[in-house]
């Protein structure tokens, strides 16, 4: 019974809702290997540390001999997931779908152990239903507990439409629990509603309810707003290591916790207590604990050489205020009368839209050739060459040529 209580308290860290803990351990006690799974819509073609939070405590269930299913949600995803819009989503084509997908499967292994990973589509069992299994799935749920779910029911009262086929969203996620005979669903905070009906409809179909394990959406870098690519405060496992390593040092010493207890497979509880407890005395500077952790996702993203070869450079180049050797060239087009400094920061790829690139042109954090950019209205001429610099890490040597 102790090694229950011992699994549980391991599938319980991080989690914001287990429903239900008795569940859970009357199912440990069968002794078979649970069917863990959790499904990704691939709506982007790559995955974030976000991502990862759910992928972390999929390997845990695997380190403790269950089955896990990685679950493309190729089907879904040309529904559009509503959860969280104020709008209907457009949903994405089947080559849109495709084209994003085909990435998913390889990613997911720098977290999962590829032996025992169950990767599936749920296409399989929905593109094989007609139109009268659709309706038939439509009549498990009423409009009533839809409009329960707060996204679809803010959107009601405020006078803000609601496709139709939103509200199947919910029911074809919960579905894929059926097919798969899931024994456990994970998903962010935001999903819970969609995993409670997955609960519901394995009830319909005569098999025990899934236990549900919701995980909190991690912060960005930036540490108000969810991680997400488009808000331009990710961290993609697919990103260089310099990259892993700068964007993991430029956060808060305050959200670094809450990246390890999230994030970190070398730290217990107990040792992340231990080292808050050490930086509040003063006996240790934050400064080092943020080098772990980066090294840590580093080498598990890459490998221990390139965690090692991050720090160096981040010690050498960025601490040490050099300017890197290997700034990359990008060279742009400009009309004649030539390109302005905030368009150009997004085309230079270093600012996710124009908008951000004037957020750090008045924070001061641009520099050309080592110069602070203080004129908003800055213009760069075709034949012009100099390194751009966003903030500590960023930099792009950059060519302007004629259109």
């Amino acid at each position: 019974m102790s090694d229950i209580n011992d699994a549980i308290e391991q599938i319980a860290r991080g989690t914001v809702d287990l429903i239900k803990r008795e569940d859970l351990e009357t199912r440990l006690k069968t002794g078979r290997p649970l069917r863990i799974k959790a499904g990704f819509d691939p709506t982007a073609p790559d995955l974030h540390i976000g991502h990862t939070v759910l992928l972390n405590k999929m390997r845990q269930f695997q380190d403790l001999g269950h089955e896990v299913i990685f679950l493309i949600g190729d089907f879904t995803g040309m529904i559009g997931d509503p959860t969280g819009k104020n709008a209907t989503r457009k949903p994405l084509t089947k080559a849109d779908v495709a084209e994003n997908a085909k990435t998913y499967a390889e990613q997911v292994f720098k977290v999962l152990d590829r032996e025992r990973t169950e990767v599936r589509f749920n296409s399989e069992w929905f593109e094989k239903m007609n139109a009268a299994d659709m309706i038939r799935l439509a009549a498990q749920h009423t409009v009533a507990r839809m409009l329960e779910r707060d996204d679809f029911n803010k959107r009601y009262t405020g006078g803000q439409p609601i496709a139709v086929h939103e509200f199947l969203y919910p029911l074809v996620q919960g579905y894929d629990s059926v097919a798969l005979k899931a024994d456990v669903e994970l998903g962010g905070t935001d999903q819970t509603f969609n995993l409670l009906v997955g609960r519901q409809l394995q009830e319909q179909a005569g098999q025990p309810p899934q236990i549900v394990l919701t995980l909190p959406l991690l912060e960005g870098t930036d540490g108000v707003q969810k991680m997400s690519k488009s808000l331009g405060n990710y961290i993609g496992i697919n990103e260089p290591p310099n990259a892993i390593f700068g964007k993991t040092m430029s956060i808060s010493d305050e959200l670094m916790w809450r990246y390890y207890e999230l994030l970190s497979f070398r730290c217990s509880l107990a040792d992340i207590a231990r080292m808050r407890e050490e930086v509040a005395a003063g006996q240790r500077n934050p400064r080092d604990c943020k080098v772990d952790l980066a090294r840590e996702l580093v080498a598990r993203f890459h490998d221990e050489a390139a965690a090692e070869e991050a720090i160096r450079y981040w010690n050498e180049t960025i601490r040490g205020g050099q300017m890197p050797d290997d700034i990359p060239l990008k060279e742009i087009a400009a009309p004649a009368e030539g390109v302005r400094i905030g368009v150009l920061l997004k085309l230079a790829g270093l600012a996710p839209s124009t908008s951000e690139a004037m957020r750090k042109l008045a924070q001061r954090a641009v520099r050309v050739d080592g110069e602070v950019v203080e004129d908003r209205d800055l213009s760069f001429q075709p034949g012009a060459e100099f390194v751009l610099q966003m903030g500590k890490r960023q930099f792009a040597k950059v060519k302007i040529g004629a259109e």
